[in-house]
């Protein structure tokens, strides 16, 4: 059985009150009988001590004296028998007690408790010294607590009580101390469980809070007022909880940047095995049809002129696509890898998209292009110029090769807050929704048979995203009417540097 603090508390405190009630109707019914006779004895001295008094300042007023004397009866519960020299009566409590007449004849006069027997056979010296005896009346067979002395006029006194009177007092007081401890115990009971549940209770708070933290729930706090040891240890509880909970974000958010790498590593990994595999694709068809079309040559496959120079230029041509795109790859590895340090300038780049337009407007002639600008006037950016020339014509390569048949193309730049952003838009069919974010990775085609057709090598838009994050602004992609937008963002400047 799991006991308790609580418990433990109740039963403490209830077995302490118990004891020491029990230990109260122990010394009640071994001490207080004589306890009670010793204050009885003291009475009886203070009894002496008033009539003594009383006899000496009213001794011709009789009256008054018995009067004073029945009062001192009453109040001290007492018998007085006033004697003169010659032990004649002045004042009896019983007159009975000195009539002949009351007292049994059939008994001995020896064994009759005559009132003035104990006088006559005190002796002087213990009636001069007031000593105080216990004797026991042969005729009521009850024991009576007397006192006979003389007072200062030579007058004898003979005070007395029962003794039973006493013993039954004890009796009473023993057996109200018991219904008194009795009670005493109950509610001491009931005060003990009030006193144990409310000092266990910021125990149990503790407790709670201790269960919380060790659930990671920092939330709960101490907020006892006990004002002893218990608020001190809530304080520390708190401080502990505070200094946990810090330490616990900290891991948790140094966990989450391991698992960031962990998962930027994985990611890179896959890159570098999607990269070589991309690589070895693109480079395996154009390494075949050289290998081909040169061993045909040296075997002499062909004899006219016109099928050599057709073999010719194919295998000039694989070479040409494989150098340009070795030299993409290059390009991009080394702007990922930040070895070509930005040369930001300040320039106008409304005349600058003007003067790339007219460098591709034999191209657009060629095939046939309806280019439309928006270009807003006055816009200065900072950028690396020659590196976003190639992002814009990364876009009009893009869109040259993706046009439809409405053969249009759009190329806009505007003014935002803090930006400039610049567009290129072509008609043709929208990209899938899930691949918009692929389009930017290494050799990812949506379409993989048009881009050999079509010279592409997929880098360009890798180009264009590894640009962007050197110059830490923003790239993308949407699709709106008609069509597909590209746009990426510089930034804004106020002026143009000056030599």
């Amino acid at each position: 059985m799991r006991r308790t603090i609580r418990f433990r508390l109740f039963v403490i405190i209830t077995g302490l009150i118990a004891f020491f009630v029990f230990v109260s109707w122990v010394l009640n019914g071994q001490l207080l009988e004589r306890f009670y006779l010793l204050n009885k004895k003291n009475s009886l001295l203070q009894t002496y001590q008033a009539i003594n008094n009383l006899f000496r300042d009213n001794n011709d007023n009789n009256t008054e004296i018995e009067l004073e004397l029945e009062k001192l009866e009453n109040i001290k519960g007492v018998r007085i028998i006033v004697a003169d020299r010659n032990y004649r009566i002045k004042y009896s409590s019983f007159l009975r007690e000195v009539n002949p007449r009351l007292l049994p004849q059939d008994q001995p006069s020896n064994r009759r408790m005559d009132p003035l027997f104990l006088l006559k056979t005190s002796s002087k010296q213990q009636i001069r010294a007031g000593q105080i005896k216990v004797i026991k009346d042969p005729r009521l067979n009850i024991e009576i607590i007397c006192l006979a002395t003389r007072l200062d006029n030579g007058d004898y006194l003979l005070l007395s009580t029962p003794k039973a009177a006493i013993k039954e007092s004890a009796m009473i007081a023993n057996r109200f101390s018991l219904f008194t401890g009795f009670f005493t115990i109950m509610a001491g009971g009931i005060l003990a469980g009030i006193l144990a549940g409310r000092f266990i209770k910021p125990i149990l708070e503790l407790k709670e809070i201790a269960e919380k933290m060790a659930q990671l729930d920092f939330n709960r706090k101490y907020c006892g007022k006990t004002g002893d040891e218990l608020d001190e240890l809530g304080e520390s509880i708190n401080s502990l909880s505070v200094q946990l909970e810090s330490s616990i974000a900290n891991l948790r958010k140094a966990n989450e940047k391991l698992q960031q790498e962990v998962e930027r590593e994985r990611r890179i990994d896959e890159m570098r095995k999607e990269f070589i595999s991309n690589v070895s694709h693109e480079l395996k068809t154009p390494i075949a049809l050289i290998q081909g079309y040169a061993e045909g040559l040296k075997l002499n496959v062909i004899e006219d002129d016109e099928s050599k120079n057709f073999y010719c230029d194919v295998i000039r041509d694989e070479a040409a696509k494989m150098n340009r795109m070795v030299k993409q790859l290059l390009e991009l590895a080394r702007i990922e890898s930040g070895s070509i340090p930005l040369a930001r300038v300040n320039f106008n780049l409304s005349h600058f998209l003007t003067k790339v337009l007219e460098k591709k407007a034999l191209l657009f002639q060629e095939k046939a292009i309806r280019l439309e600008t928006e270009i807003e006037e006055g816009l200065f950016v900072n950028a690396d110029p020659d590196l976003t020339e190639q992002v814009i014509n990364n876009y009009l390569s893009n869109a040259l090769n993706h046009v439809n048949d409405f053969r249009i193309i759009r190329v806009r730049a505007r003014r935002w807050p803090g930006k400039t952003r610049v567009s290129v838009y072509n008609t043709g069919e929208h990209l899938p929704e899930n691949e918009l974010d692929k389009i930017w990775i290494s050799f990812y085609k949506i379409d993989k048979a048009r881009t050999r057709e079509d010279g592409g090598t997929g880098l360009g838009l890798s180009i264009v995203r590894a640009i962007q994050e050197a110059h830490g602004n923003a790239y993308g992609v949407n699709n709106i009417a008609g069509g597909v937008e590209f746009w990426f963002e510089l930034d804004n400047t106020d002026h143009l540097e000056t030599d």
